[in-house]
């Protein structure tokens, strides 16, 4: 008999081997994620600390970056040339501040490449 719950757990120990996340924004949205055990890139809000930590996350060739909203302008302007890539997967994630519609529009993108439909048409 095979032991399923040892199969899960090794599935999971490749996943988590190949899958490499990274984490950017302020130092209260990154915290959970470095609690979680994820990489993550504490940044203030200049374009200099963003801009070299989003360089640093491409060349370490991570497979999801998650970015806070605040930052996402910043992080785009490095990130750009590898959206419409399969890797890395880039995730806005709003948070304590108001959504400025970045994270929505992002999301929106990413589903237009992937199921070719866009969710934001009015």
């Amino acid at each position: 008999m095979t032991d399923v719950t040892s199969e899960t757990r090794n599935t999971s120990d490749e996943i988590r081997a190949t899958s490499r996340i990274a984490v950017i924004g302020d130092t209260d949205f990154v915290t959970p994620f470095s609690a979680l055990g994820l990489d993550t890139y504490p940044v203030g809000r200049t374009d200099q600390p963003i801009t070299e930590a989003a360089k640093e996350i491409i060349d370490r060739k991570y497979t999801l970056i998650i970015v806070a909203e605040d930052i996402a302008p910043t992080v785009d302007e490095v990130l750009a040339d590898h959206q419409g890539q399969p890797t890395p997967c880039i995730l806005v994630v709003p948070f304590t501040t108001e959504s400025e519609g970045y994270a929505t529009q992002s999301l929106a993108q990413a589903l237009k490449l992937a199921t070719g439909i866009d969710i934001l048409r009015e």
